[in-house]
């Protein structure tokens, strides 16, 4: 396969702002992941001139703007570096196996803002495009976040996963709701937080099950709650982030 953006890989309108940020994917090694993210910099500008930049060693195979044009900066047949060190359901080079999209907006450290219908409109058509076209189920349309629990928070809190769903793209259950009753939070021990512990890698968190919430549950938690309980982002596993994990798990295929 070419290692030159020629022409757009997907079915959408989109412009090409070539990247050379990329390398050859694993021979035989198939996407089966599509990774949104946030660009988390000032401007959209900001955020293309790092992207293109061969000194970033940073990329992404699409980025949408938040008026909804897309722009693709690396052929889908490459890998390109987005994702960073993370894992998930076992598989540690994420790169190596997925799409990364990248959405304009300032992110958490220059001004967190909702994601426009127009941006969201573009983002679900073109992932829905790219599943389609390799395969990807909907339990593996994954935020950055779910990858790099530690390091990472985007697409974040703000981001629409339920609109996406709807649409068709991703898995999604509706959040339970938030009331009082048990929870377990850090500095717990026992069988209960094992168990938590051991749905969150069931679903494909990279969990270490030692019955410790420690702060890497913590962030774990955090993710989940980001991605699918986003009305209270606090890393504490209560009722309504426990059942809606398990609610999920029910729901796989």
């Amino acid at each position: 396969m070419s290692d030159a953006l020629a022409s757009p890989d997907c079915t959408v309108k989109a412009s090409l702002a070539p990247s050379p940020n990329h390398d050859a994917r694993p021979e035989g090694q198939e996407i089966d992941i599509l990774l949104l993210h946030y660009t988390g910099m000032a401007s959209a500008e900001a955020a293309i001139e790092r992207l293109t930049s061969p000194d970033s060693k940073v990329s992404c195979h699409y980025l949408v703007h938040e008026d909804g044009c897309v722009v693709q900066m690396v052929p889908e047949s490459r890998r390109a570096w987005h994702a960073g060190l993370g894992s998930w359901a076992g598989d540690s080079d994420i790169n190596a196996r997925s799409v990364g999209i990248e959405i304009v907006n300032p992110g958490h450290e220059f001004g967190y803002r909702p994601f426009p219908d127009a941006q969201i409109q573009s983002v679900i058509l073109l992932g829905k495009d790219i599943c389609a076209r390799h395969g990807i189920p909907p339990e593996r349309v994954l935020a950055h976040s779910d990858t790099a629990p530690r390091r990472k928070q985007d697409p974040g809190e703000l981001f629409p996963w339920d609109a996406l769903a709807v649409a068709g793209l991703g898995h999604w259950v509706e959040p339970a709701p938030i009331s009082g009753g048990r929870f377990l939070s850090e500095g717990d021990r026992g069988e209960p937080v094992e168990a938590l512990q051991a749905m969150l890698a069931l679903y494909g968190y990279a969990m270490d099950i030692n019955g410790h919430f420690d702060g890497a549950t913590r962030s774990i938690v955090e993710a989940f709650q980001r991605h699918f309980r986003p009305a209270r982002v606090d890393g504490i596993a209560d009722g309504s982030t426990v059942t809606t994990l398990r609610n999920l798990l029910a729901e796989l295929p």
